[in-house]
């Protein structure tokens, strides 16, 4: 019977724990009838308007922007990958330079995507917003598809051939 007088009742350990869980910004509203009190907690959503950047539903401007430039980049960079396989050399500058233009642009958008995913997840713990119908989380995981076979591609044309082709037209491709 001793070992029973030492147990808290059952709202002292409610208040106990509740108190531990809760901090000084939760918004509580106790009320206290005779031996038994009642805590509850009131919870407040976060609007659109304190939402920042990386918020769940990633219809920012720069996810939009993000998701179509990966949408875009990847495909661009999977024919580069495969024409640097197959010839040793990048995509061919074309008219003006604008396919070249276009393949560095594309590599230069990949790795601001895998940059910001790290980052965001560094920052958040978590990776980016899936956005609207989950493109920027489908992008956000391409890139680091992209990201992987960049390694692979060049890894092999290094020890194959030994060289990487440099950004510009040089010698060894349409110089």
């Amino acid at each position: 019977m001793a070992a029973l007088a030492t147990v808290p009742s059952l709202p002292t350990l409610g208040r106990l724990l509740t108190s531990r869980i809760l901090s000084k910004h939760d918004h509580r509203v106790s009320s206290c009838r005779s031996r038994h009190c009642v805590t509850m907690i009131k919870c407040k959503s976060e609007t659109s308007s304190d939402a920042d950047d990386s918020n769940s539903t990633g219809t920012t401007t720069v996810g939009l922007a993000a998701a179509i430039g990966g949408l875009v980049s990847n495909p661009v960079i999977g024919w580069s990958l495969y024409t640097l396989k197959t010839t040793g050399c990048g995509l061919p500058p074309g008219p003006g330079g604008s396919i070249g233009a276009l393949e560095g642009v594309s590599y230069l958008v990949v790795a601001g995507i895998v940059a910001w995913s790290i980052y965001t997840k560094a920052k958040t713990g978590r990776g980016l917003p899936s956005g609207p119908y989950g493109i920027l989380g489908a992008v956000e995981g391409l890139s680091y598809l992209t990201l992987l076979a960049i390694l692979v591609v060049f890894g092999l044309q290094f020890f194959d051939r030994g060289y990487i082709p440099g950004p510009l037209p040089a010698d060894q491709c349409f110089g």
